[in-house]
């Protein structure tokens, strides 16, 4: 498995939690299990990813900039969900938000697979694509 995979196959989990979670309506128990658990996976993403994807594309000056890019998105998306933390679950705000946070993480999770991979597929060899996919991986099973 190369970093992209691993990768690819979380952005899906996000994808299908934010589905969930837009569906969900007032202060219930499934929005509050769905919020906590995209909250967690995208917080333990971010970090593995900036730890074992973003880090070691940083020297190269052709990512860089990608990747400070991706970082501020990654401080975006908390934000978001800080503000989600802060309103009421059964006011129309939350829903509002919600879908903010969905729109904000699915143009991320777009740019890093059609931008972000192409380009950092050229800098890396096929070892550190599966090696940065074993220390992601590993990442994320001692997180989640």
């Amino acid at each position: 498995m190369t970093i992209y995979e691993a990768i690819r196959r979380d952005h899906d989990i996000q994808r299908n939690l934010l589905d969930k979670l837009v569906d969900t309506s007032g202060d219930t128990a499934k929005r509050k299990e769905l919020f906590k658990l995209l909250r967690k996976e995208l917080t333990i993403h971010a970090n593995a990813e900036e730890r074992h994807f973003y880090k070691p594309l940083i020297p190269t000056d052709m990512m860089q900039e990608h990747a400070r890019h991706g970082i501020a998105e990654h401080h975006e998306i908390d934000e978001l969900i800080e503000q989600l933390e802060d309103t009421e679950m059964d006011s129309s705000a939350w829903l509002k938000i919600a879908k903010n946070l969905k729109e904000k993480v699915e143009h991320h999770l777009d740019d890093e697979e059609h931008t972000f991979f192409q380009l950092s597929g050229k800098v890396l060899s096929e070892k550190q694509k599966k090696d940065l996919a074993n220390n992601y991986n590993n990442y994320m099973k001692d997180h989640r």
